[in-house]
């Protein structure tokens, strides 16, 4: 029996080991970490006969010194660098490095699927997709970087009719064999660059997504998008909620706002006052989810009636509470600059923003820009305070202070309330969340209960 080794002992390596084993693999797993929930699920796995190695890096020198076997295939999840040296070792070794994406794919490529890829806007733009096909009556579950990894979806999933899955650029680095039936791009800027080193390589990720789809569809009114890659795709279909005009240049194929409707072959399709999400990047978002519903045949009516009913996803500008007569606002989802300048261009004036966490390679500017503008009081977290301190003294912010710690943030921000006249507090850090978090879900879970128990 071959034996694959799967590194990374998150949801989506769990899913893909289950996996694996199920089509008859002989699967270990090992993850750096050693946590009590880990050693919960190493329990739990090896029950099911999947051996499962924690507090280990793995490297094929050191496998036997534990037990573990050389594995004919590895399996990553997101987590995992693709370039990191023992993955390079092992495939200048003659062994196949796949991610969990394409484990799933193996599982599902004779379903339909909707892949959404982009800096910003992915989360949003995969739950309002996925709630229009339901809408429609297809069993089509929202997954991958929102709600379930894509193998969790491929174990249960067996009367399925769709696949809406939020796919990032760590899963598109092993370059899967993926071929949506649509692609859907939403934004592009800088973003991941510890990772994938420069902005090429992050573009040429996302790419790949869109190279292998049966039908692209991307967000016109992305400077980026519009300005590089206009021409990379004939057969796109380009959005844009500035109007037909709008459109890049030469696009045949469009779908756009104008007069209160979206149009598509100028025809009115839905309008446009029945999203309750507020901002124009949500109209983008909107935009980039009717147009797949429209090229898969779904009615306008039932587009119309999703829409009305979707009021948001969590973590993304999602309110949790008034208190005080303020707005308590958690945008745990802003994980970098640009999607953090949207949360406080979207939200209302004066503002105590918290923010921090992991630090990311970015353009810092118009965020600091819009704290100029906008924040009454900063309130910084995590390992990127210091970093982030420094950045506001340059631009002469003084109302900050150093909080470390969520817990200590909030508390902090309900006294400044009480004391000032303050409109709303933003959670919206502009960073990772792997300093302090598993992932962002459980940071923005973290702020809710601590705002709920005001």
């Amino acid at each position: 029996m071959p034996t694959v080794h799967v590194i990374g002992l998150g949801r989506s390596g769990i899913a893909a080991a289950r996996l694996l084993k199920r089509h008859g693999w002989q699967v270990e797993v090992s993850d750096a970490r050693q946590t009590p929930a880990l050693q919960s699920q190493q329990q739990l796995l090896e029950a099911e006969g999947i051996r499962v190695c924690l507090n280990y890096r793995f490297d094929l020198d050191t496998l036997t010194t534990l037990g573990l076997q050389r594995p004919s295939e590895i399996v990553i999840s997101p987590g995992v660098p693709w370039h990191s040296p023992s993955l390079v070792a092992a495939r200048q070794a003659g062994i196949p490095v796949r991610g969990e994406v394409e484990i799933a794919w193996n599982t599902l490529a004779h379903l339909p699927w909707v892949c959404i890829t982009g800096t910003n806007g992915k989360t949003t733009t995969t739950a309002l997709t996925a709630a229009i096909f339901q809408a429609a009556g297809y069993n089509a579950p929202a997954c991958g970087n929102i709600g379930n990894s894509i193998c969790e979806v491929a174990l249960t999933g067996s009367d399925l009719d769709w696949v809406i899955a939020e796919i990032s650029s760590y899963q598109l680095e092993s370059l899967p064999p993926l071929a949506p039936k649509f692609a859907l791009w939403t934004t592009l800027t800088p973003d991941h660059l510890e990772r994938h080193g420069t902005l090429d390589a992050y573009v040429e990720a996302k790419a790949h997504l869109i190279n292998s789809a049966h039908q692209p569809i991307l967000n016109g009114d992305d400077p980026y998008l519009r300005t590089h890659l206009r021409d990379r795709w004939p057969q796109a279909w380009w959005t844009s909620i500035h109007g037909a005009a709008a459109l890049p240049k030469g696009i045949e194929q469009g779908i756009y706002i104008e007069a209160g409707q979206v149009w598509v072959k100028e025809q009115p399709l839905v309008p446009v006052s029945l999203l309750k999400m507020p901002g124009q990047h949500n109209q983008q978002n909107f935009l980039l989810a009717v147009a797949a519903a429209y090229l898969a045949g779904i009615p306008a009516l039932t587009i119309a009636n999703a829409v009305a009913n979707f009021s948001g996803v969590p973590h993304r500008l999602e309110p949790i509470c008034t208190w005080r007569h303020v707005q308590w606002i958690n945008d745990s989802k802003a994980t970098n600059y640009d999607a953090a300048a949207i949360g406080l261009t979207s939200v209302t004036a004066p503002v105590v923003l918290i923010a921090g966490g992991q630090p990311k390679t970015g353009d810092d500017q118009a965020w600091l820009s819009l704290i100029q503008q906008k924040a009454a009081w900063v309130l910084l977290i995590g390992e990127a305070a210091p970093q982030f301190a420094n950045r506001l003294e340059a631009i002469g912010f003084t109302n900050y202070e150093i909080m470390e710690t969520l817990d200590r943030a909030v508390a902090v921000a309900a006294d400044l309330v009480t004391e000032y006249p303050i409109k709303t507090v933003l959670f919206s850090p502009a960073c990772a969340s792997f300093d302090q978090y598993q992932n962002f879900e459980e940071r923005g879970e973290h702020f809710r209960q601590l705002c709920l128990e005001l």
